[in-house]
């Protein structure tokens, strides 16, 4: 019986351990940048208000954008202290190739792809909720050994808005994450690990702020000029689009007609 005890005790602190090493001390849920939207009011909209429409099809011609023209989006991870360091051939079922010196053959860091894991890269909008499949790629420096891996992961993300910075923000949340090629020990800590690093590298997304919401329209036929900011911003997901519904308040300003210059002399 003593035997047994010790081998469920070793196994717990090797998990224990292994969680540390891949998924990391555990840290404070990061603090949410608002309220989420809410729905449009059902009785319409308030008079003020601009109805913006962002369909799948601009998400993918965005996307399309980014992976062709800029580099594919990459967020570094923190290798392991070097004093910690050894090298295992492999450790709970993991293959590892071993690291150059400095770390210069690992990476330390997952690269989002435009496709893999028969993924693509994207964002789906149904069922009311705003879904990113997610393909990517990594590697992480471990005991001086480095560990690639790859896969697709599904993330939800919850849309937010400050008015005092101007500012719509978004929350990405990954809620599952699919491995190719990891042993059934392994997935549960790369899993985590995966998880954690996209939900605290990315958040928060800053989606739209300042010039992208507010007005600012020079009225010269009046000598001035019309401001807007937005007071409120709402949000519905339905028919693969995604519509923002913003609340301006409107003032003018008298004077700046042409951008501060004087207005022109009566003809």
């Amino acid at each position: 019986m003593k035997y047994i005890l010790l081998l469920l005790v070793g196994a717990l602190v090797g998990a224990a351990l292994t969680f540390y090493i891949f998924v990391g001390a555990p840290r404070m849920k990061q603090a949410q940048t608002g309220a989420p939207l809410q729905a449009p009011d059902a009785a319409g909209d308030p008079p003020g208000t601009a109805v913006l429409t962002l369909d799948e099809k601009f998400f993918d011609t965005l996307l399309s954008t980014i992976f062709r023209d800029l580099s594919a989006p990459a967020f570094r991870l923190a290798a392991m202290p070097k004093e910690s360091q050894v090298a295992p051939a492999q450790i709970g079922g993991f293959s590892f190739v071993q690291a150059q010196e400095g770390g210069g053959g690992c990476t330390n860091q997952i690269v989002v792809a435009q496709e893999g894991g028969g993924v693509r890269t994207g964002v789906s909008l149904k069922n009311g909720q705003i879904v990113a499949p997610l393909a990517f790629s990594g590697s992480r420096e471990v005991f001086g050994n480095c560990m690639n891996f790859r896969g697709a992961a599904d993330a939800q993300i919850t849309l937010y808005f400050k008015p005092e910075e101007q500012t719509l923000y978004g929350q990405i949340e990954v809620t599952s994450v699919n491995l190719e090629g990891i042993s059934p020990l392994a997935s549960p800590f790369i899993t985590g690990f995966v998880q954690t690093a996209i939900n605290q590298k990315v958040n928060p997304l800053v989606l739209m702020r300042g010039a992208q919401l507010s007005l600012n329209i020079p009225v010269q036929a009046s000598n001035g000029t019309l401001r807007a900011q937005a007071k409120d911003v709402r949000s519905e997901v339905k028919d693969g689009a995604l519509r923002l519904h913003v609340t301006y308040d409107f003032s003018g300003a008298r004077g700046a007609g042409n951008g501060g210059a004087p207005a022109p002399p009566p003809s």
